[in-house]
């Protein structure tokens, strides 16, 4: 019983496994799909990821072919197989497969076990939940700092954990959406501009890219338009602001989602982080109208909460008119 796209009964399935998410999360008793996608690339990675520039990037474009198709068609196999056995048990598969795509509540989750200790002062704590979600080096950052991180990983993240996955199930169900999961974690483990990675992982981070180009856009947009119904949110000028801010990030999406939020809290992001010691240095990202401490992390957990929502909206509407056609 494969989601049919662009249909209200797509889009009926979507709102389930996002209550789904909300409720449970991700159990870690229940075996996670990006976990069997992580081990399948790092076990490629490590047989295909030798010899010259030239092959190590045909290799890694071999890798990203095999683990995204392949990602597709078990997920579609699986569905189709347990759909003709029991059409509920299909639905059912498929319910959850769409849940593990989305991050809803572990997102907000890791957020609050930052903020938690923040305001209560005690910064060690704060830096430990940070590292949790975070590749920057946190053991001496200041309060400002570890907010920042926190804020900004809320923002990246409404993208990479919510928003885009919606986006590719309601194009394409459970098979799509974990195909869109493939590509995120394939950029997050190779695509990496490092010697070892920078061509081996040159076509996962371009597909990445590509993955997350509109959904980005529309999210910084959905994140405005949630802020005009947020009391504290600082919504006047955020458009034009995230206009001007975002290409200067140096990722063509993140930018996006970031520099609404650093609008609408009235803070600035981006700066200076150290990675392994090596300090790197980012685009400034909206005004310093506040000083960011803790209440900005719950203050963007509210903002990405909205954002998903009027997201979720706008695809209703959409599948409102195509279904009525």
């Amino acid at each position: 019983m494969n989601v049919e796209p662009l249909s209200l009964w797509g889009m009926t399935l979507l709102l389930a496994a996002i209550f789904l998410d909300l409720v449970l999360g991700d159990p870690r008793w229940i075996p996670h799909p990006v976990v069997g996608m992580g081990k399948s690339i790092a076990t490629l990675e490590r047989a295909w990821n030798r010899g010259e520039p030239l092959a190590r990037r045909l290799m890694g474009g071999l890798l990203t072919i095999v683990v995204v198709l392949g990602v597709y068609g078990v997920a579609w196999w699986v569905i189709e197989m347990l759909t003709r056995l029991n059409p509920w048990l299909g639905l059912a598969v498929e319910l959850w497969l769409l849940a593990t795509t989305l991050a809803i509540k572990g997102l907000g989750d890791a957020a609050r076990a930052v903020a938690s200790p923040l305001l209560k002062g005690d910064i060690v704590a704060a830096r430990r939940a940070l590292s949790m979600i975070v590749g920057r080096d946190t053991q001496d950052l200041s309060e400002a700092e570890v907010a920042r991180g926190a804020v900004e990983t809320v923002a990246e993240n409404t993208v990479d954990g919510i928003t885009a996955p919606l986006f590719w199930a309601f194009l394409g169900g459970a098979p799509l959406a974990l195909a869109y999961k493939a590509v995120n974690t394939l950029d997050s483990m190779v695509g990496y501009r490092s010697a070892r990675y920078a061509d081996f992982g040159y076509v996962s981070a371009k597909l990445d890219d590509l993955a997350n180009w509109l959904p980005a856009r529309l999210t910084a947009l959905c994140l405005w338009i949630a802020a005009l119904a947020i009391p504290e949110a600082r919504w006047r000028g955020g458009l034009a602001g995230t206009w001007r801010d975002a290409p200067h990030h140096p990722s063509p999406n993140a930018g996006w989602p970031e520099a609404m939020m650093a609008r609408l809290l009235g803070v600035q992001l981006g700066g200076t982080n150290t990675y392994a010691g090596q300090p790197s240095h980012r685009a400034l990202l909206g005004e310093p109208l506040e000083s960011l401490n803790g209440r900005h992390i719950a203050r963007a957990i509210r903002h990405m909460h909205g954002g998903w929502i009027v997201f979720v909206i706008l695809l209703g509407v959409l599948a409102l008119v195509v279904g009525g056609h």
